[in-house]
């Protein structure tokens, strides 16, 4: 059973507001702060390698500056060809990556870190878990990606598209065992993080 203790600090190590918008749906009581690292890949590092190295290092960044806290972080790479696929930033590079990946599956990483910091922060306690997600794009003319891409604008998702969104009119299939996992913040695998940390979710 959960401790009677006070509840946790509890930290969204994240800019993204898709995070922030899926953490909400807990009911929990936290806070968010972005950690300030460098999310390039390392030479020769293997796609889920990257996303579970910049989830730690993010939840570990915020740690500093947060002692006694349980802070989550999180980082998606999406791959094609076990090449890595990252936010587009601008509508050419959008298209570029829709064209690429029409007709295509791409594996979508999506790593979680949750950093228990409340007992001793020398010597906290860290989950780490992979989400994959398989995400098959349909196979679409150019003209209707770029008419998707002019309304929806996802310049800052990797992949180009939002299946939250306008995004999953452009998707044929996706299969993951965490539905929550392709936006960003997988859920299934976080709440059974914060269990395992005593967090209780309902008053019994």
């Amino acid at each position: 059973m959960p401790s009677s203790a006070p509840p946790a600090r509890l930290i969204l190590g994240s800019s993204s507001v898709y995070r922030k918008e899926l953490l909400s749906r807990l009911g929990l009581p936290f806070e968010v702060m972005t950690p300030d690292i460098d999310e390039t890949a390392l030479a020769g590092e293997t796609p889920s390698a990257t996303a579970l190295r910049l989830a730690q290092q993010k939840a570990t960044a915020i740690a500093t500056r947060a002692p006694n806290s349980l802070i989550i972080g999180s980082d998606q790479v999406a791959t094609l060809d076990d090449e890595q696929i990252g936010k587009p930033g601008n509508h050419a590079n959008a298209m570029l990556q829709l064209q690429k990946m029409r007709g295509r599956e791409v594996v979508f990483h999506t790593a979680l870190c949750l950093f228990d910091g409340r007992s001793d922060i020398s010597s906290p306690q860290i989950q780490l878990e992979n989400i994959q997600t398989f995400v098959t794009f349909r196979d679409l003319p150019d003209a209707e990606l770029d008419a998707y891409l002019h309304i929806e604008q996802p310049y800052d998702c990797a992949g180009s598209a939002k299946n939250e969104g306008l995004g999953i009119t452009i998707l044929e299939k996706i299969t993951s065992n965490d539905p929550t996992a392709l936006t960003g913040l997988p859920l299934i695998a976080l709440t059974g993080m914060l269990r395992r940390a005593n967090i209780a979710f309902f008053n019994t």
